[in-house]
């Protein structure tokens, strides 16, 4: 009887364990994804996930006009077989929403917390700006996949409606991405390559430099354990670009500061920031005093000619021309810039090839184009001439680009006006009203047409010219409004006029006025003309023309040796009874008739777009009319006079 007791319980194990083993899958995995579209994803997965929402401070009554708090989460996972280079995505966002905080990422156009994102934002990956492929990492979703986490304000949905953004996609080149599908609060899609786009063949880890207006080098030439010495170059490469007294800024986010700098400065030197920052209780013997910056965002600027061979703070190539970037067409040795600056760094970055670039780059000029800086890509370490004059080549120890491109100016937000007049027509339509821009406690109108004037008032600043726009006014027999417009409040107008229209040719002059006061140095200016007028461009008088041939029908013009500077505004010698005087540089372009006999100047004899130094100025909305249709009615009237006095002759005589 035990025997078979024996037998029946071994019987009974043996049962149990062909069962578990068969019940057994080794394809099952406990992390199934909860979106059956991922699996089946060859490329980038993204998910916009919306979280929670609060309402905030103050409550209204109008729905569209209630803040809510909310947040989100963007998830992005790379599935394919090869690494994702400086990965980047947008977010449609639509309900003008406010961003005020964003982890594991940076907003890609710099644009500083809390940022309006309504129409849309970019993110780039920060720190981890990769994500690496799974075959190579063993399926490591923190090394495949990063979750970014977005806190902010939106507006205008009433529970239990659920703000959603109008569509989610990956910016990096050579993908496309589908509709995004929805699901509940959460918004989903596949990017995969696109056949149609020849991958770039890369042989290195590191993405290709990038081409843009304006590049920004960050090379790390030295590291150690808590610090590093980099090198910053600034290359000018657009045609029309141009920056005067340039200001960098970026942000530091781990918590870096610079100890000391060559060929340039910061416009904020104060070791008390230091004291009371991060670096001071790690760093608890180290002595500030010699320190440059521990601003977050330091402001940097360069330094000024009499400094370039200093021993301290210059001798460096590139540097020390007073923050003057020029095109290469103007002076290919004024078009870069560069600097040096040594940077202590936090734990737990104390490893010298743990290195990361600052963030949320910006440069600005005065009076130059706005430049929207992306995200630092890492790009092949740059390569330097052997500083002991060797034919050999040294690397650095890493390198990251930032590329900047020129914006076209929003209405309103110009720094710079153009006029347009002809011979045909005796007044002057002036820039438009608020071109560059207008306060909102105004006697003014700032939405009032602009009043027409003699030539005369051009040379006039704007608080001078009401007596005479009024009187011009009247003498033509137009209405004045009341309030009167507003000025056009721009640093620098331009004036476009027509001189003269003859058989074989025609004429055109072209006026700058400058109402700063700043001296402009080495200044230009460019005009993109209608392409049957820039066709029988002929000749610039008195300033140097040149074709750009890289840019469509344009000409660029600068002041000839010894005429380069465009002053600024000045007092009359009777401040009493004259107003200011501006500073005037003009000239005569000539045109001839050869390829357009027919052309007509009242549509193609005025430029399509102007530019000052680079930045596009506001062109006014109305060109010239001729008089042509003002005198056949006046020839008409005449005629119907001298009809009705023979009539009313007869009359008598019978």
């Amino acid at each position: 009887m035990p025997h078979c007791l024996w037998q029946n319980a071994l019987l009974f194990t043996s049962l149990l364990l062909i069962t578990s083993i068969k019940c057994q899958d080794y394809d099952d995995n406990d992390d199934t994804p909860a979106n059956p579209a991922q699996d089946n994803c060859v490329g980038v997965f993204l998910t916009y996930t919306f979280t929670k929402r609060t309402k905030e401070y103050p409550h209204v009554k109008n729905a569209t006009a209630q803040a809510y708090a909310f947040d989100a989460q963007v998830t992005i996972l790379n599935t394919m077989s090869e690494d994702l280079k400086g990965w980047q995505f947008f977010v449609g966002f639509q309900h003008h929403e406010i961003l005020v905080s964003v982890e594991n990422a940076v907003l890609t156009n710099a644009t500083d917390f809390p940022a309006k994102v309504g129409n849309g934002t970019t993110f780039s990956g920060f720190p981890d700006t990769d994500l690496l492929n799974a075959i190579d990492t063993a399926g490591d979703m923190n090394q495949i996949q990063k979750i970014v986490n977005i806190k902010g304000t939106q507006f205008g949905v009433k529970p239990p409606g659920t703000p959603m953004p109008k569509t989610i996609k990956l910016m990096n080149d050579g993908f496309k991405c589908p509709a995004p599908k929805k699901r509940g609060s959460q918004m989903y899609l596949c990017c995969v390559r696109d056949p149609k786009i020849k991958k770039k063949t890369n042989t290195t880890r590191f993405l290709p430099r990038q081409k843009a207006d304006l590049t920004i080098a960050y090379d790390v030439l030295q590291a150690y354990g808590n610090n590093y010495m980099a090198q910053v170059t600034i290359d000018n490469w657009n045609p029309l670009g141009r920056l005067d007294n340039w200001n960098l800024t970026w942000e530091w986010k781990r918590g870096e500061f610079i100890y000391s700098m060559r060929g340039a400065y910061t416009l904020k030197r104060d070791s008390s920031s230091c004291i009371y920052s991060q670096a001071a209780s790690y760093y608890a013997d180290f002595d500030f005093a010699p320190v440059i910056s521990c601003e977050k965002k330091p402001i940097i600027v360069d330094l000024p000619p009499e400094r370039e061979k200093d021993k301290d703070i210059g001798n460096l190539p590139f540097c020390c021309k007073n923050g003057t970037l020029l095109p290469k067409l103007m002076n290919a040795s004024l078009s870069t810039a560069m600097f040096q600056l040594q940077v202590y760094k936090m734990p737990p970055d104390l490893n010298r090839t743990t290195l990361y670039p600052p963030q949320n780059w910006k440069i600005q000029g005065e009076l130059n184009p706005n430049y929207v800086c992306g995200a630092p890509i890492r790009v092949d370490p740059m390569e330097f001439p052997d500083p002991s004059g060797l034919m050999s080549e040294t690397a650095a120890v890493a390198s990251w680009q930032v590329g900047c491109n020129i914006t076209r100016p929003k209405t309103r937000q110009n720094r710079c006006c153009v006029s347009f007049s002809a011979y045909y027509n005796e007044s002057v339509i002036p820039c438009n009203t608020c071109a560059c821009g207008c306060s909102d406690a105004l006697a003014c109108d700032p939405d009032a047409q602009p009043l027409l004037l003699p030539s005369e008032a051009l040379l006039i600043p704007f608080v001078n010219r009401t007596a005479k726009a009024k009187a011009w006014a009247k003498l033509k027999h137009r209405s004045v409004p009341n309030p009167l417009p507003c000025g056009d409040n721009c640093g620098v107008s331009i004036n476009w006029h027509i001189v003269s229209n003859y058989r074989n040719g025609w004429s055109a002059r072209i006026t700058l006025f400058n109402w700063k006061n700043y001296i402009f140095k080495d200044w230009f200016t460019a005009v993109t003309l209608n392409h049957d007028a820039f066709l029988d461009y002929e000749k610039v008088y008195s300033f140097n023309g040149t074709i750009l041939n890289n840019t469509k029908d344009t000409l660029f013009m600068q002041g000839l040796e010894g005429l380069n500077y465009l002053v600024g505004i000045v007092n009359a010698t009777d401040t009493k009874n004259k107003p200011p005087i501006p500073g005037k540089q003009q000239t005569v372009i000539s045109f001839t008739k050869k390829k357009t006999p027919n052309i007509k100047l009242s549509k193609a004899g005025f430029p399509t777009k102007v530019y000052f130094n680079g930045e596009e100025c506001a062109l006014p909305n109305h060109i010239p009319r001729s008089n042509a249709y003002g005198l056949r009615a006046g020839i008409l009237r005449l005629a119907l006079a001298t009809i009705l006095i023979c009539l009313i002759n007869m009359s008598i005589l019978w």
